[in-house]
């Protein structure tokens, strides 16, 4: 089984945020938005995923235009409808509304079948000084790594 393909990636997502879920929803897209994710060009660092309606769309995700001349280029940042089940939706919004929480995109990706996914992480936004506690940790964790090695 090959891992899948990542077309685009929120890296900041996992400091800014404490994940608490992850969930893969289906996104729509046109044919060129596909074809630029391919050739893996597209931004999500600035995107968030939340409720119109009684559906789920994500905003603000950059997928540039197609390089070839077609002859209708698609917007560049217009809402994408995210596919999931109703229930998800549903225990989805419950989240956002009651426990305010948010939709981050951790990745868009494409399956073994070529079909284009997106992870959205069900997250609560960080604090500053937990921040520097994560960086604290992960220093300490390297610098012990690093100690381990030297001793054999």
């Amino acid at each position: 089984m090959l891992p899948p393909k990542i077309a685009a990636q929120n890296r900041k997502a996992r400091h800014e945020y404490t994940i608490v879920d992850t969930v893969e929803a289906g996104i729509m897209l046109v044919g060129t938005e596909v074809k630029s994710l391919r050739a893996g060009k597209g931004t999500i660092s600035e995107s968030y995923a939340g409720p119109s309606g009684d559906e789920l769309w994500l905003f603000n995700a950059y997928i540039p235009e197609y390089q070839s001349k077609m002859p209708f280029p698609h917007e560049t940042k217009r809402p994408r409808k995210l596919l999931l089940r109703h229930r998800e939706i549903a225990k989805l919004m419950g989240a956002i509304t009651k426990e305010g929480m948010t939709l981050v995109p951790l990745d868009i990706h494409f399956t073994e079948r070529g079909i284009a996914k997106v992870q959205l992480g069900l997250a609560k936004g960080k604090k500053h000084y937990d921040k520097r506690e994560a960086e604290k940790k992960r220093d300490w964790n390297r610098e012990k790594a690093r100690l381990m090695r030297e001793k054999g």
